[in-house]
């Protein structure tokens, strides 16, 4: 095994790492110990173990399998290139020891996979080997066993206070990399597509996991397409304020919730699926602005799948909280137990409900068993104030006959494809 390190000064427990100097081509590998303590995954090539701040830009290739160990920063002003088919496996660690790759405000990922050769973010658990796009020994309930992916942007985000910038969720307040916000609405984190994350959502403290992926004020010159997040412990994607505008998107089993987004996020997600698990939460969970800065979001062609009475956890389809505001629009939705539903939460949600600044439209439903009427699914949670119509935007439909939802072909590439999820 090599061993791959970078300059910076990442606090892991408080205790400095102090790093070697690397440059921009594969000659910066060192041929050093075994750094990682990953308990699975043998490769026929080079296990490169990674940790610390990226500071050049930096070239990651099919030909070795990189083991982040604790947390991997791209530095701003520097970009990561992974090529088509590189394999990413993530140590496992809680707490500030837990492992993720970070692309700081101003740095890039530059990760463009293909169908047949998707770019991997795995746990070390996970048996695949390299020209592989699936391991045999972990499936879609093997949760929580590394971190996950943060991209942190410039973008307008809405935190109580009315602060501009704040520390993101899943990382140690004291670690300066963390912060995301600003005022560039076309800020570029760099290029997602064709990107499967497995496994992730380790703890780094009660009840605070890290998201598959989790994507901070990040703008709308930022790329994400074509991407899998599927059995990670906390949320498949979260979006914390931001402009950036994913497509082609499908999370598989999570253990809370699968899209869900916060803080004022201001784009469209176009063509998902949100699949639950066993351990899932709501499909969408939808909430609004902490502090005075507001933005309205979309989201269209959508397909929620339930996973039945085996889903003792499940009970929302969406949730929508804290005044939020934007359109949710071409919902298909099945496989869902009769005890699950369409929630509106608080009295500033049902407002903007009342007033069309939230709007549903074009939702076609397959009826749990026991449920004869449509709109018995949505219910208006709000203390004080009544809404008028909440479920009139949707029909009940056969399976097969939805005219609505996520174009399915899209998702030909993933492994949930590949496992029958849908």
């Amino acid at each position: 095994m090599s061993s791959l390190v970078f300059n910076g000064c990442i606090k892991q427990d408080d205790t400095p790492i102090v790093l070697e100097t690397g440059n921009t081509t594969n000659n910066y590998y060192n041929n050093g110990g075994d750094t990682g303590g990953g308990t699975g995954g043998s490769a026929t090539g080079n296990m490169i173990n990674v940790s610390g701040e990226i500071t050049a830009d930096a070239t990651w290739t099919s030909d070795n399998i990189y083991q982040l160990n604790q947390k991997v920063v791209v530095d701003e002003g520097v970009t990561l290139t992974i090529e088509p088919g590189t394999i990413i496996k993530g140590a496992p660690g809680t707490g500030s020891l837990a492992s993720a790759l970070i692309i700081a405000r101003g740095g890039k990922i530059n990760a463009v996979g293909t169908p047949t050769q998707p770019i991997i973010f795995t746990s070390t658990q996970d048996n695949i080997d390299i020209g592989e796009t699936a391991g045999t020994n972990l499936d879609e309930n093997d949760r929580g066993l590394w971190g996950g992916v943060l991209l942190l942007g410039k973008a307008h985000v809405s935190l109580s206070g009315d602060n501009v910038e704040g520390q993101i969720e899943g990382i140690p307040a004291d670690d300066t990399f963390g912060l995301y916000g600003g005022t560039d609405d076309a800020d570029n984190s760099g290029v997602m597509q064709y990107v499967s994350v497995r496994h992730g959502g380790a703890l780094i403290g009660e009840g605070n996991e890290i998201n598959g992926i989790t994507l901070g004020a990040v703008g709308s010159g930022t790329v994400i397409d074509h991407i899998e997040v599927l059995a990670n412990l906390d949320d498949g994607i979260e979006y914390f304020g931001g402009t950036v505008s994913p497509t082609n998107v499908l999370i598989w089993a999570t253990g809370d919730d699968g899209l869900d987004i916060d803080q004022a996020y201001a784009g469209t997600i176009d063509n998902a699926i949100v699949i639950q698990g066993e351990q899932s939460d709501s499909s969408l969970e939808i909430d609004g602005p902490e502090g005075s800065y507001n933005a309205s979001f979309t989201m269209q062609n959508i397909t929620l799948v339930g996973i039945g009475d085996a889903n003792v956890n499940g009970d929302k389809y969406a949730d929508f909280r804290d005044g939020v505001r934007g359109t949710v629009q071409n919902i298909y939705a099945y496989g869902f137990k009769s005890s699950e539903y369409v929630r509106i939460q608080d009295d500033d949600s049902a407002t903007n409900y009342n007033d069309g600044i939230l709007s549903l439209a074009d939702w076609q439903i397959v009826l749990p068993t026991g449920v004869s009427d449509v709109t018995s699914l949505f219910q208006n949670k709000a203390p004080t104030v009544t809404v008028s119509g909440f479920g009139s935007e949707a029909s009940a439909v056969t399976a097969g006959s939805q005219a609505v939802g996520a174009d399915l072909s899209a998702f030909d590439w993933t492994l949930a494809k590949a496992k029958g999820a849908f």
